[in-house]
């Protein structure tokens, strides 16, 4: 039986970590001061409520179903840890509670790196709010020359990939570097580097996968339906990102959002074969194939020739809902450790925490640092 007073460490069962030890803390006791019906699993169930609701049909599409979604749109993601009501702790020593479960990535980077001694370590790394800021314009989330060398060491000392919601050749066009792997569309799109001074000499591997293709034409006939539903909404922007669509409402009244919601609901009930979620202050609209980013990553480690090794440390660095499938992959493989970037307390399967793209920057200088190091001592 574990004592009440001591927690084990969420990386235990990947990185093999010490317990933490807390003492006669009210932070730690049992249960927990969480809950523990996660915020989306609530919303799913709101969404299979209006779905068996014999009012709900094709010309209504139901009131708990459009609050749901336009409450979910108010949370960033992943949804932020809230106390339980029989939680005394203050918003302070919830913060310090997390931080104890998720710590920095910085601050804990020697146990990081020990883990990692001998492995191939993988770097997988999602774009806005990750490796560029979260801007109001989607069109104007460009990545500092700092990131971009940096990104470029990291790829020229370990396999790199950037893996995003956006189109290769948006995030391409951003990151400007040809010594990467690309996984764009949440992973429906998948590019090899065509840099021969990429990491092991690989170059020219153009398209490597891509699953959804078949759903290009109507995603292409959705964005035109899109573009002219919600053109009357100031600040509403949707973006083509070839394989999936983006509803930006980051600029959009939140008086406002009802009104998109409906209107984007209203587009998809004529298409059962694209579904709706939600990232940071964006709709997703994705195929309903059973494909994420962390489908993407076991993808791209399969193609490495990683796939049943236990050598190899994926390190895979988010911010976003999106990221969370591939935290949990992770998990899952009980190989290697997400990195959640958040300045403020959120729901994850990650490992550690970064508070934002400066952070990351650090962080991967850090590694750059440590792997020539390594390599010259050898």
């Amino acid at each position: 039986m574990m004592n009440q007073n001591v927690i084990v460490s969420d990386r235990k069962a990947i990185l093999g970590s010490k317990t933490i030890t807390v003492s006669n803390s009210p932070l730690f006791s049992s249960p927990p001061t969480y809950f523990t019906f996660p915020r989306h699993k609530f919303l799913e169930l709101l969404e299979a409520a209006d779905k068996n609701s014999n009012s709900i049909n094709k010309n209504n599409l139901g009131a708990g179903k459009i609050a749901s979604w336009v409450d979910s749109m108010r949370d960033s993601s992943p949804t932020r840890l809230r106390p339980s009501s029989r939680d005394s702790v203050s918003d302070n020593d919830h913060k310090t509670s997390w931080i104890v479960r998720f710590p920095s990535a910085l601050n804990m980077f020697d146990e990081i790196v020990n883990a990692a001694k001998g492995k191939q370590i993988v770097m997988f790394l999602d774009y806005d709010g990750t490796l560029s800021p979260i801007v109001e314009d989607p069109d104007k989330a460009y990545i500092t020359h700092e990131m971009r060398e940096v990104v470029k060491n990291v790829a020229l000392n370990f396999p790199t990939a950037i893996v995003t919601g956006r189109s290769i050749d948006k995030v391409r066009g951003f990151v400007k570097l040809d010594e990467i792997y690309y996984a764009g569309s949440h992973g429906m799109d998948i590019e090899g580097p065509t840099s021969e001074y990429a990491y092991g000499g690989e170059s020219n591997q153009g398209v490597l996968f891509q699953p959804a293709r078949e759903f290009v034409p109507t995603i292409e006939k959705v964005y035109k339906i899109l573009e002219e539903k919600t053109k009357w909404i100031p600040g509403a922007m949707v973006e083509n990102n070839k394989f999936c669509l983006s509803v930006h409402f980051r600029r959009v009244d939140e008086k406002r959002w009802t009104g998109l919601a409906e209107q984007v609901k209203s587009v998809l009930i004529d298409y059962p074969q694209l579904k709706l979620t939600q990232g940071r202050k964006v709709l997703e609209i994705r195929p309903t194939i059973k494909w994420d980013k962390g489908q993407a990553l076991n993808f791209l480690l399969k193609s490495l020739g990683f796939e049943k090794s236990g050598d190899v440390v994926p390190v895979y660095i988010g911010d976003d809902r999106t990221d969370e499938d591939a935290f949990k992959v992770l998990r899952e493989r009980g190989q290697g450790f997400g990195i959640l970037v958040s300045k403020v307390p959120k729901e994850t399967n990650a490992s550690y925490s970064l508070q934002d793209p400066s952070q990351v920057n650090e962080f991967l200088r850090r590694l750059v640092e440590w792997k020539r190091k390594t390599v010259g001592e050898a």
